[in-house]
């Protein structure tokens, strides 16, 4: 097996090549990490030329154009467009070089907004998405539709798999950009050293499941090697363990041994208020799968962030 990655050097890409250099790789599986630096996956000639040279067998796709809240509020279009085109150019060139299973990333902002909960896999296309990140969400729901074309016209074992929010070493830290759980972490950081209060955007209400991403990497090596349906599956943590912003800059706080106040800027958008995902499809599939506590990879991101901030906070 040759296994391309794109996006290999972020948040996730960076957690599988750690958890395949600790062990969990296999001896008949060869890891080609790549990022924008070795193709502009928005041209379909360098998607073509970077396939070619790598002849992968599988691919990871994780590739795509990300932000938090306020990025995608500013820029809907552009989230469209530059994720439509990566991801009709790394879908097409897998399905002309022949290869045999691909494994994309979809989120789970791209579930309608009107809903039921929890929600599941069924869901996806039954409304559409919050209006605040509608560009990014319609291109990622694009991906089940291609893989179900892949898969009925072509024979291809194309699918996806759907995390809620991934955490962990090498995010986007990002304050203005960056999702919730990182911009908290760098804010905590600076108001430490300056010994300011902590300002959380919006009222801290909202609630997020969040997924470690050296959990996440295990479980896309498992989605790898014995997932066969076309039909994506969810990649969380259950109900039970959502906590609210409030909660989980309490946890960033204690991670790193910050002692001042926290204020809430209720002038600044909450976005989605909840979005709890079922995790029962993947719990029927592997029952027995450890999640890392929350605090404790809060606290190990913690960790990562503050030994390496030079790089970290950019």
């Amino acid at each position: 097996k040759r296994i391309l990655v794109t996006g290999g050097t972020g948040l996730v890409g960076r957690a599988i090549e750690k958890v395949v250099a600790d062990g969990e790789g296999q001896p008949d599986e060869e890891w080609i990490f790549v990022s924008s630096r070795d193709a502009d996956l928005t041209s379909s000639s360098e998607t073509k030329a970077l396939f070619e040279r790598h002849k992968p067998t599988h691919v990871i796709h994780l590739a795509a154009m990300v932000g938090g809240l306020f990025k995608n509020l500013r820029s809907n279009l552009d989230f469209w467009r530059t994720n439509i085109h990566i991801n009709d150019n790394v879908l097409h060139s897998a399905h002309e070089l022949g290869v045999q299973k691909v494994v994309s990333c979809l989120s789970t902002c791209i579930f309608p907004d009107k809903t039921t909960y929890p929600i599941d896999e069924t869901m996806i296309h039954n409304g559409p998405p919050h209006s605040s990140n509608f560009g990014y969400s319609y291109a990622k729901r694009m991906i089940d539709v291609q893989n179900r074309g892949y898969s009925e016209q072509h024979g291809r074992r194309f699918t996806a798999v759907i995390p809620t929010n991934v955490f962990g070493p090498h995010d986007n830290f990002n304050i203005e950009d960056g999702h919730v759980l990182p911009g908290l972490i760098h804010k905590v950081y600076l108001a430490k050293q300056s010994g300011s209060a902590l300002t959380v955007w919006g009222t801290g209400k909202p609630r997020r499941q969040f997924i470690y991403s050296l959990d996440l990497a295990r479980l896309f090596l498992w989605v790898l090697r014995e997932y066969d349906e076309v039909e994506p599956i969810i990649l969380s943590v259950g109900e039970e363990d959502e906590v609210s912003i409030r909660e989980a800059a309490e946890a960033i706080a204690e991670a790193m041994e910050f002692r001042g106040e926290l204020v809430f800027d209720t002038t600044k958008s909450d976005g989605q208020f909840k979005k709890t995902a079922s995790n029962a499809k993947l719990r029927r599939y592997l029952p027995g799968f450890q999640f890392t506590p929350f605090r404790k990879a809060v606290k190990e991101t913690c960790a990562w962030f503050n030994a390496n901030y030079a790089n970290a906070r950019k």
